[in-house]
């Protein structure tokens, strides 16, 4: 992550075309107590800093945030891990039904307990359609298989893996929320719309059709190559969209390898114990644009077309702060 470098433009220089008030990335979170949220927050970072020098105590402060923003994507990966262990195949409740149960339920206590916001709600939703839909197309097609039994199923995919893409969904609308971030300069909207559907749809048409996913690749960099996502600690920062991208398709990949070794699912031609293909932390990189575009059909004013800096953030900040 990389802080923006002081004095690299002066304010005459730049570009105006932005709100002077930048918009709250999350306005429904108003109504889920965000002010007790960042309170706690708050004082959680001021007790972390006071013990350790400023980087390591911003470090934490991300660790502990990135953390907190994936809590559905953990528990869910807790409930694969653990359901394995000690599930028995004479058991009434088959397993996957129980994850569906148990995914259900953690959802509902998620909006019970407004640790979810409505709007984030509605892109989980998004996620969980999308998702289901593949896994469907996916499992008949033969690219991966789910081995055990289960009531709640739809064409022989668990009801449950729908919740895996929605743990994703869930991750991204609250990392947005807990980080305050804005992505700037973003591409004309539209242009991201046409990119995550070609995403998409190769996902599906590569069966029938020539593999585009280079193009793609190549896509994504030059469309997002410019975009900063910017976050806020005790201070802003700043990362390439890209790079984020990268990164949270290695941790999927990895939580990939812990549902095929706990035999959750299995990919074609797969031995038990060996890993995933590195040809899937791609397939995630891709998906990950679709899932980003997903989130901003709904938090639309998080994106901006025009730079930001450090300054323009913290004046905005500031005035929050008042």
């Amino acid at each position: 992550m990389q802080g923006d470098p002081k004095g690299a433009r002066s304010d005459k220089d730049r570009a105006p075309a932005f709100p002077a008030t930048i918009p709250d990335p999350a306005p429904e979170s108003r109504l889920n107590r965000p002010n007790a949220t960042r309170a706690l927050e708050r004082r959680l970072g001021d007790r972390v800093r006071a013990r350790l020098p400023h980087w390591l105590g911003e470090l934490v402060m991300f660790v502990l945030k990135q953390g907190w923003a994936c809590l559905f994507g953990g528990l869910m990966l807790g409930a694969i891990i653990l359901s394995k262990l000690i599930w028995q195949p004479d058991w009434a409740l088959a397993r996957y039904d129980a994850l569906f149960i148990f995914a259900v339920a953690t959802q509902a206590i998620f909006l019970l307990f407004r640790l979810e916001t409505l709007a984030e709600a509605r892109v989980i939703l998004l996620f969980h359609l999308t998702g289901t839909a593949m896994e469907i197309f996916k499992v008949d097609a033969g690219s991966w298989a789910y081995p055990e039994a289960g009531m709640f199923k739809i064409l022989q995919v668990p009801m449950f893996s729908g919740f895996m893409y929605a743990a994703v969904g869930s991750y991204m609308a609250r990392v947005i929320r807990l980080f305050e971030m804005r992505f700037a300069p973003y591409p004309p909207f539209a242009a991201t719309l046409v990119l995550a559907l070609a995403i998409y749809v190769n996902f599906f048409s590569h069966h029938f059709l020539p593999d585009i996913r280079l193009a793609l690749f190549a896509a994504t960099i030059v469309m997002f190559a410019r975009t900063r996502i910017w976050f806020r600690l005790a201070h802003w920062y700043w990362m390439p969209l890209p790079l984020a991208a990268f990164f949270s398709s290695v941790a999927l990949w990895i939580a990939e390898n812990i549902g095929t070794l706990t035999g959750t699912w299995a990919y074609a031609g797969q031995a038990v114990w060996e890993r995933v293909s590195f040809a899937k932390m791609g397939s995630w990189y891709l998906l990950l644009y679709v899932s980003f575009v997903t989130v901003t059909l709904v938090l639309r004013q998080v994106t901006h077309r025009h730079p930001l800096t450090r300054a323009d953030l913290a004046e905005t900040s500031d005035e929050r702060a008042g």
